[in-house]
């Protein structure tokens, strides 16, 4: 091997390297471009089956189609928004109308009635919060900071909100769309390959996100009906919240039970904690483990099992393992990319054992 070959070797890999650096500074750069694209192909997935809904079974034409279920799409995210309002408004309200004094004699009423119930001595957190200068907290220079946070922000989310919509009518309109731009990476050969896995990806992650969309309506519902029963202060809207929590695997729920139990705790600070607030306290959170379980046992094997053909124990390994590569948004990413790594792998590798086993259901 002469000095020219080696020095040919050298130059191209340092070139192959120079240019996965300039590709990956590229994407990072259009970063929130690629997030448009990825919020636009979730809506145009749990989309799709309503507008073949609306082609073949109400004769509507394609566009027409696509544009009713965009705007069904709006109604449902604007309705959600509404629901946030009362709730925000009330805190805003509340904490117009704060009175520190009071605050500081419920909460150490509150904390001398659990140290009376477990028999210990007076806890320390009251102490620790009056000598916290909360009132730097209500600084009146904060406001001003946020007004400009927020009219800055406001544009950046009216230019995304319309890029995802204008994205998602053309994914919806033409079902082919994305198969057709990521062809042209694939070699002549590999083509039909390509197409079949597309496909294939694209049906199995629709009825992945359609069945997503079920679960958290299931809990939402399931939520309401309880946090109604015991008189939580705007019920449906912390129902909502703590069923879009169930969107993080395992740790979703943890939080989203963290949250009810917090706002039935204020919506009841003042009374008496033995004879209601614990009570209270005691029945919700039974009440929460067993929608839980109806969840765990009944709603996610039947959903995601069926949606996405993998086994639980599959699916608990994936997010397992997404989670601990790429923290909480692993977990929520982690389904729907094992579901593509499989199509592909079945596609492309099918003829190793461990890719039949895994993908023998597909």
């Amino acid at each position: 091997m002469n000095s020219k070959t080696i020095a040919y070797g050298i130059l191209r890999a340092v070139a192959i390297i120079v240019g996965i650096l300039g590709l990956l500074w590229f994407l990072y750069k259009i970063q929130s471009v690629l997030i448009y694209v990825a919020f636009a192909g979730v809506i145009s997935l749990m989309g799709r089956p309503f507008v073949l809904f609306l082609k073949r079974k109400l004769k509507f034409n394609n566009t027409l189609a696509v544009v009713v279920t965009l705007f069904i799409t709006i109604g449902l995210f604007l309705s959600i928004f509404m629901l946030f309002v009362p709730i925000i408004s009330e805190q805003g309200q509340l904490i117009g109308e704060i009175d520190i004094n009071k605050v500081g004699q419920d909460l150490d009423r509150l904390n001398q009635d659990v140290s009376d119930y477990l028999k210990v001595d007076k806890l320390n957190v009251v102490e620790l919060i009056k000598q916290t200068d909360l009132m730097q907290f209500f600084d009146l220079k904060i406001i001003p900071n946020a007004i400009n946070s927020f009219l800055s922000g406001f544009g950046a989310v009216l230019i995304g909100l319309f890029s995802v919509l204008f994205i998602s009518f053309f994914l919806l309109k033409d079902s082919q769309l994305l198969e057709n731009s990521l062809l042209v990476f694939a070699k002549k050969e590999d083509e039909n390959k390509f197409m079949r896995a597309f496909t294939k990806i694209k049906d199995l992650l629709s009825r992945y996100f359609v069945g997503l969309l079920l679960q958290v309506s299931i809990l939402f519902i399931l939520y309401t009906i309880l946090l109604l029963i015991f008189g939580v202060n705007n019920a449906i809207a912390v129902a909502l919240i703590a069923a879009i929590f169930n969107l993080i695997p395992y740790i979703g729920p943890l939080f989203g039970g963290i949250f009810v139990l917090i706002l039935a705790i204020t919506s009841n600070l003042g009374l008496d904690f033995q004879t209601i607030i614990l009570p209270k306290l005691t029945y919700i959170l039974i009440g929460y483990l067993i929608i839980q379980l109806i969840d765990n046992f009944l709603n996610q094997p039947l959903i995601f099992g069926n949606s996405v053909k993998s086994h639980p124990l599959e699916i608990f390994l994936a997010i397992l393992i997404f989670g601990l590569l790429f923290g909480i948004g692993g977990l929520i990413v982690a389904v729907p990319f094992y579901t593509a790594i499989k199509v592909i792998a079945k596609e492309f590798l099918s003829e190793y054992k461990i890719v039949k086993t895994l993908t023998k259901d597909l």
